[in-house]
Formats: C-alpha cells, sequence, structure tokens
C-alpha cells in the first residue's frame, strides 16, 4: 500500500492483460484477498494509462506485451508508466523467456516481474512486496537470469581453453585424477598434466579448491556433481 494510505483501507488495483482469460484469473485471485480492490481493467497500453488517470490507484498489475497503441508496447509502455506514475507499483507479468529481455525489465525500476509460468498464487506475494517498494523477481524469472549467467560464463571458460584443454579440466573438476584422464582420453599422463596447468594458468587458477568452486560457477560442472565426488 502506498506510504500515506491507511492499513486498514484496501489496495487499490489496476489489472491490465490483452488476454480476456488472463485477466479473469487475476480478477479472480485478487478478489480472494480482502486487502485487494480492483478498481480498473484494461487491455491495451492505451486503456491502462486512461484508467489510471480515470482513477486513483496503488498498484498496477500488467502484461509486459500488450497491444500497444499510442503509448507503445513492453519496454516503452513501462518506461513512460515509470516516469508519468512514479509512485504507483508497478508489477509486470509476463511470458518472455530471454533473460536479456527481462533484464532489461528489471532496469526499468518495476517493483516485481513474475512469469505466467510461475504459480498464480505467487502474484500476491508479488504484490505485496512490490507495495513494500520492494522489487519482488518470481522462480522463474529468477531460474532464468541464472541459467543465462551460467551460460555466459561456460562461454568465457570454452574461449579461453582449447577443446581437448577444456576436456581434461572438466574430467579433473568432476574428480578423476590426471592418470584415469590420461587412461579415458588415450594420452600419456605427461600430457595431461601439461593439459591441465595450462587450463590452469589461462583461468588464473592456483589450487584444486580454486578449480571445484570455478567449474561449478562457470558451468563446467553442476554443483550436484561436486557435492558426490567429496
Amino acid at each position: 500500500m502506498n506510504n500515506n494510505a491507511d492499513l486498514s483501507t484496501p489496495v487499490r488495483a489496476i489489472i491490465a492483460d490483452d488476454h480476456p482469460l488472463v485477466l479473469l484469473a487475476i480478477e479472480n485471485l485478487m478478489l480472494g484477498y480482502s486487502d485487494m480492490r480492483i478498481v480498473g481493467r484494461a487491455a491495451d497500453a492505451t486503456e491502462l494509462f486512461r484508467e489510471v488517470e480515470r482513477i486513483p490507484c496503488d498498484l498496477v498489475l500488467m502484461d509486459l506485451y500488450m497491444p500497444g497503441g499510442f503509448y507503445g508496447d513492453g519496454l516503452e509502455a513501462i518506461r513512460q508508466f515509470k516516469v508519468r506514475y512514479p509512485d504507483v507499483a508497478l508489477v509486470i507479468l509476463t511470458m518472455e523467456t530471454e533473460a536479456a529481455a527481462l533484464k532489461k525489465v528489471i532496469a526499468l525500476g518495476v517493483n516485481g516481474l513474475i512469469s505466467k509460468r510461475d504459480r498464480i498464487d505467487l502474484i500476491h506475494v508479488a504484490v505485496v512486496t512490490a507495495l513494500a517498494r520492494e522489487c519482488y523477481l518470481g522462480p522463474a524469472v529468477r531460474a532464468m537470469i541464472a541459467d543465462a549467467t551460467v551460460a555466459q560464463r561456460l562461454d568465457f571458460v570454452r574461449q579461453m581453453l582449447s577443446r581437448r584443454e577444456l576436456e581434461v579440466f572438466t574430467y579433473y573438476a568432476s574428480g578423476l585424477g590426471v592418470t584415469e584422464i590420461a587412461a579415458r582420453l588415450g594420452r600419456s599422463v605427461k600430457t595431461i598434466s601439461a593439459q591441465k596447468c595450462t587450463a590452469m594458468r589461462k583461468l588464473a587458477l592456483r589450487s584444486d579448491a580454486e578449480i571445484f568452486r570455478f567449474a561449478v560457477e562457470h558451468g563446467v560442472i553442476s554443483e550436484d556433481r561436486l557435492q558426490n565426488r567429496r
């Protein structure tokens, strides 16, 4: 709720989505909470801005990609909304799966971003967090951003190491010794040892502990795989 509102006053919310069934589902969910009151509905960005001008509200819950009309759609609509209504908490719903696009939404200062793949009851969690002027990211959004970050780190490792160095590095980080790796790959122990040392030098790693930590953080091996070798 906004800072000037009485805590006993229901939160005034406007919901916006161009899919009628989604709009109905969100409305039915929010009507189940005694501290929420739907004061407006919109099916596109133009209608949303008109509704916010028509009636005061504390919160807007909107789809990321609606028909834009005069205000554009997606990022541009959010950008204009934040400029015109900085005191209104803004939660975005989306089917977007590209981490780069999700990060752009977050960078615009929204108060919540939740995937339509998440459980619908998490919308209320997002709303409560947004009204406290914090940013809520749904589980699917967090996972997509985290996965993309790991993928970018793994790309860095692949650029730094040759194919054979990466192969040796991966086996070693997985818990195999130099002799075992040599036997598995059909190379000499001396060659495997040299490739391991070269990989460590290129990645600025100085110990086995650093190798294992780096391998997990950069997606070379999974954390579960590291746990299994202990």
